[in-house]
């Protein structure tokens, strides 16, 4: 406490050095984290910059990697505004403060139960009726809020009157779906006092941070969430922008919105996409009217949120719900070209693209039909036990298949062994962490209003139990190690440096059971696809997903060569062209290569090429992006990134996740799988005179998840057709199979 009154650890010195210790834990957790757009961060010269970061994702660890990556590319350092309650504990509150951090007072976080249950008044819903309730004790601050339940959308309402201990007038009513629900409680509801909080001090400190032409982070959503969607956006970084330029007209300020993309925010070793988009600068009339107050203030206000909210849903990937979230990361994987390996920020880009594709044009019968076999090609692909990235390759010869499976087996359990003595010797760690941090994810969950499972808060629990527990554990081995040296009888130079030598070598033994456990786990995950392969009876099976997918990927590309133009101007121009040479490899990846794949010269001796490409790592096979792409306009001959959710061809990777950390695990319905397989080999769904028999539930439950008997099926020929394919998808899907076959990618039409 004497440090921070005296401003010691405030200080620029004390920032970066913390700046560089979270770098490495940021650097630990993510396994990749690739920066967009990064050249229009306004450089120190330039005046100072509010950055609006969304969606909030990832509680602690979101400003930690904003910070981290603004630090990096920019030099520049963020003070961001934390809630006064998250600095008020011991270890957060001391880290915002070594990071300039402002803090902010919550009215949620003073909020307290009030005494007895609420009703609306029958002639006014602005009247709130009382029962055994002591408004005037309660709602003695002025402009304080009432809180309705979460079973009433937590909905709030600002008093403005307190008529007495049972009754107080409401400045507005409050919305309809809370009104409505309110009224048919005639017993009443309970509810909370929202004090009101005094932001002078706040304000003050934010300007002040601006006129020095410093920078400023914050999270206009409030709290973190783990929705798809981002949340009403708080008007304070519109006050805060107006008001510091109405004080200084000189000053020369800028807001950068910035959107944080995460692959499976919540588990260790994902990846993260952080990017800026163009600087937002407030017009002088804005200002003016802003000073003017009253309802040209309102309007001011208004009008900076809405650069805000186009500045953010520029740089965010917004689904309104999970089931589209789903459908749009599906049409992405299947629109990626044959032999095309995207970059992240295209993988972004393309997400957003196909999401305002499809709130336009969703409607359209093509659009449904397409839409309706996306979702049964996924159903078979979780039945199947795939991912999609592994169909392209399931058509290999068998003898290849089979030595490419002996030799990644020899593999893995090189791997395992040498990742086995880190991972036994942290796994207190790790158990402790995942028990915390579901608990604290329960405990959110509970607390709040908007959370779908809590998952925002997971990354963080994992963080902080590792750092507090990583130090504990390492104590107890570094005493073990004294007291065996001493039961051993060993010179006393060995009992001395024994406990060093503990804390020095523990951590290299953990950083290298993470480097080969992560590519053991990328190993394990590429062998089921090769044992499907060389099951009997699979072939035909395997064979018929595969045309599915080319005939689906074909349809999807004829759809967007029609539709997309009219929804962007730029998409001739910027649109992803199949690469016709191959992609130069990246020279600074920030793995070495001895750890990602060292016997990869023996997939390329054994199995050629494209096995050997297959098992590198994607950062391995490109050029760092170009930071001057333009948000519209995807880089195609500086990919960095292939696509995360097929990252190796051969299923050889993590890259399974979807953007934002939604992901589906759950075992498709089997009568749904069978009425599909029953459909695609030309069946009805119940059983006719002549007709041949169907596969039934029951048959289908004597086989295992991913062992379906296809034996009943009819050879796969070239001319099965398959029912849900139009003539021209079923065209140009031969055109793309023999483009896959011959390594090139088919033409597109532009």
């Amino acid at each position: 406490m004497f440090l921070h009154a005296r401003g010691a650890l405030g200080s620029n010195i004390v920032y970066d050095v913390v700046a560089s210790m979270w770098r490495i834990v940021i650097t630990l957790f993510f396994r990749e984290i690739r920066s967009r757009g990064a050249w229009k961060i306004p450089r120190a010269a330039e005046g100072p910059v509010i950055f609006v970061v969304g969606p909030h994702h990832n509680q602690f660890l979101d400003p930690l990697l904003l910070m981290s990556e603004v630090k990096r590319e920019s030099g520049r350092r963020i003070s961001f505004l934390t809630a006064a309650k998250s600095m008020d504990r011991a270890f957060v509150g001391l880290a915002s403060r070594l990071m300039q951090s402002i803090p902010v007072a919550r009215a949620q976080d003073s909020a307290f139960a009030g005494k007895g249950t609420i009703k609306l008044s029958d002639s006014d819903p602005c009247i709130i009726i009382g029962e055994g309730t002591s408004f005037t004790k309660d709602f003695e601050k002025p402009r304080s809020q009432v809180l309705l339940p979460r079973n009433l959308g937590s909905s709030t309402a600002e008093v403005v009157e307190v008529i007495s201990d049972t009754e107080l007038r409401l400045k507005k009513e409050f919305n309809r779906k809370a009104t409505e629900g309110l009224k048919e409680k005639s017993e009443g509801s309970s509810f909370k006092v929202l004090p009101h909080v005094d932001q002078t001090s706040m304000y003050s400190a934010v300007y002040q941070r601006l006129t020095e032409g410093g920078c400023i982070g914050i999270f206009p959503e409030g709290g973190s969430h783990d929705r798809t969607d981002l949340l009403p956006l708080k008007a304070g970084v519109s006050i805060m922008a107006l008001g510091a330029i109405s004080a200084h007209p000189d000053l020369h300020l800028q807001i950068v919105p910035v959107g944080l993309s995460y692959f499976h925010p919540h588990k260790f070793r994902s990846r993260a996409v952080v990017e800026f988009g163009s600087p937002i600068e407030i017009p002088t009339e804005l200002v003016r009217d802003f000073e003017q107050g009253g309802d040209s203030k309102k309007k001011a206000i208004s009008t900076v949120m809405d650069y805000v909210v186009n500045g953010l849903k520029s740089v965010t990937i917004r689904a309104p719900d999970y089931d589209t979230l789903m459908l749009v990361q599906a049409a992405r994987r299947l629109y990626r070209p044959p032999g095309q390996n995207l970059t992240l920020g295209q993988v972004v880009e393309l997400n957003k693209r196909f999401i305002v594709g499809y709130d336009a044009y969703k409607e359209d019968p093509r659009i449904k039909n397409l839409e309706h076999r996306v979702r049964e090609y996924n159903t078979l692909l979780r039945y199947m036990g795939l991912k999609d990235h592994q169909v392209d390759r399931i058509g290999r010869p068998r003898w290849r298949s089979f030595a490419l499976l002996c030799y990644r087996l020899g593999l893995l359990g090189v791997w395992g062994v040498l990742a086995l003595p880190g991972v036994v010797l942290n796994s207190p760690i790790f158990l402790a962490a995942k028990i915390i941090s579901h608990k604290k994810a329960k405990d959110a969950l509970a607390a709040s209003s908007v959370k779908i499972a809590g998952r925002d808060v997971l990354a963080t629990w994992k963080v902080l139990v590792a750092l507090g527990g990583a130090p504990a554990l390492y104590s107890v081995y570094a005493v073990n190690a004294v007291v065996l040296a001493h039961k051993l009888a060993l010179p006393a130079s060995y009992r001395f440096w024994a406990p060093f030598a503990t804390f020095a070598g523990l951590p290299l033994i953990g950083v290298a059971a993470l480097k080969f456990g992560e590519v053991g786990m990328d190993v394990y995950k590429s062998l089921r696809p090769l044992v499907l392969s060389l099951v009997p009876g699979k072939e035909p099976q395997l064979m018929r997903v595969q045309r599915m997918r080319e005939e689906l990927a074909s349809e999807l590309n004829l759809l967007v060569d029609e539709l997309a133009p009219a929804l962007f101007d730029d998409f001739s121009a910027s649109r992803i062209i199949p690469s016709t040479t191959p992609v130069p490899q990246r020279r600074d990846s920030a793995q070495g290569k001895f750890f990602q794949h060292p016997l990869s010269w023996v997939d390329e001796l054994f199995f050629g090429p494209a096995w050997s490409s297959s098992m590198a790592y994607p950062q391995d096979r490109h050029v760092r992006p170009n930071q001057g792409e333009s948000l519209h306009a995807p880089s195609t001959g500086n990919g960095a990134e292939s696509d995360l959710d097929g990252a190796f061809t051969d299923g050889q990777g993590t890259g399974s996740g979807y953007v934002s950390g939604y992901t589906t695990e759950e075992a498709p319905d089997y009568d749904e799988v069978i009425h599909i397989l029953n459909r695609e080999q030309g069946h009805p769904d119940s059983p006719a005179v002549g007709a041949r028999p169907t596969i039934s539930r029951r048959a289908s439950r004597q086989r295992s998840r991913s062992g379906l008997n296809l034996a009943a099926m009819s050879p796969v020929s070239p001319a099965t057709p398959l029912s849900s394919a139009t003539a021209s998808g079923a065209q140009a899907g031969s055109s793309g199979a023999e483009a896959r076959r011959r390594g090139a990618a088919p033409q597109q039409d532009e």
